[in-house]
């Protein structure tokens, strides 16, 4: 009997920070279930986080299928570890149209690190969303924080728009390329120089390498120069030749992805960007919030009179949309 009484306190939400507080990495996993799920106890978790998730450094991995992003992670990952840093992975996968899982299986690939107590690794879905960048990502990374992982590497599925959502949530972000991928690189040239604080070139032992990296190269020195870069630091975006299987090339990335750190805190932009990402976060939520009241006034009285009216005919859908927004402003929540 008192164990049935003790199970709905080991899952409640508050109950389960604490657990994840203090070491717990099933309460963390449990977390992130609720944060990937959009449960009710969403607020409660990021409340209690708050103040906690703050240390942890975001790199976002990002590139086309195939550039051997996973093996990047990895690699940087047993770095990291060999100077006693602690690391969260997030790997950003492809739904299944049927289960909404993720199904790449990224911890197989990472299978060294699965039983290290300092690696805690995560596959995500995304669910449909724009560019394969799971909403919940960013606020995972905040929970890794929180639990004491002081690296986050966020692994995308490269594809679509993810190059520019990858920007919302990294600090520093890395996009791997490999020989193969010119001419998919042609088209995403803007983005990419837009995204990329380090360009690096995978496989970089198979033939078109040199050829690509100058191209990165030469793209990066424009780009570095231009007015109309977005650029809030002083800073040429590097282009690394690796090959990540054998590690080759991976010790020189950490130290660009640091250089790239330093740069962004001696210019104030760390601060910065990280003050746009308070600024867009609570945009985000703010609007979703104002859905839900726009959703349920147009199914209930004085609104739902007033869309009759625009279906109808008799009104206009601008003097009536001015009409609602007072009545959806005072709705309480």
């Amino acid at each position: 009997m008192a164990g049935s009484e003790a199970t709905p306190r080991r899952a409640d939400p508050a109950a389960l920070v604490e657990r994840m507080l203090g070491g717990d990495r099933l309460a963390l996993a449990r977390l992130i279930t609720h944060l990937e799920n959009r449960s009710a106890a969403v607020p409660a978790i990021m409340q209690a986080i708050h103040a906690r998730g703050r240390d942890a450094y975001v790199v976002g991995v990002t590139g086309p299928p195939g550039a051997g992003k996973s093996t990047v992670v990895d690699r940087l990952t047993a770095l990291l570890r060999a100077e006693d840093e602690t690391v969260g992975i997030v790997a950003v996968d492809p739904s299944s149209p049927f289960s909404g899982g993720a199904v790449l299986g990224d911890r197989i690939r990472m299978q060294a690190h699965a039983l290290d107590p300092g690696v805690f690794i995560r596959s995500m879905a995304t669910r449909g969303s724009l560019g394969g960048l799971a909403r919940a990502t960013g606020e995972v990374a905040k929970l890794l924080g929180a639990a004491g992982y002081r690296w986050v590497l966020v692994e995308t599925v490269g594809v679509g728009q993810t190059e520019l959502d990858i920007m919302k949530i990294a600090d520093t972000t890395v996009v791997v390329l490999v020989p193969e991928s010119g001419d998919a690189i042609q088209t995403m040239k803007a983005g990419l120089m837009e995204v990329a604080d380090v360009f690096v070139v995978n496989k970089a032992d198979r033939a078109g390498a040199p050829a690509l990296m100058a191209e990165l190269k030469f793209a990066a020195h424009l780009h570095a120069s231009s007015t109309a870069s977005r650029r809030d630091v002083e800073w040429e975006t590097p282009v690394l030749s690796l090959q990540a299987q054998h590690g080759v090339g991976v010790p020189e990335l950490l130290t660009d992805v640091r250089r790239h750190r330093a740069a962004l805190e001696a210019s104030g932009a760390f601060a910065a960007r990280r003050r746009e990402r308070v600024r867009a976060e609570l945009e985000a939520l703010l609007v979703d919030a104002f859905r839900g009241r726009v959703d349920r006034a147009l199914h209930a009285g004085r609104v739902k009179a007033v869309f009759d009216e625009v279906v109808a005919g008799a009104r206009d859908p601008y003097s009536a949309a001015a009409a609602i927004l007072p009545v959806i402003s005072l709705e309480p929540s």
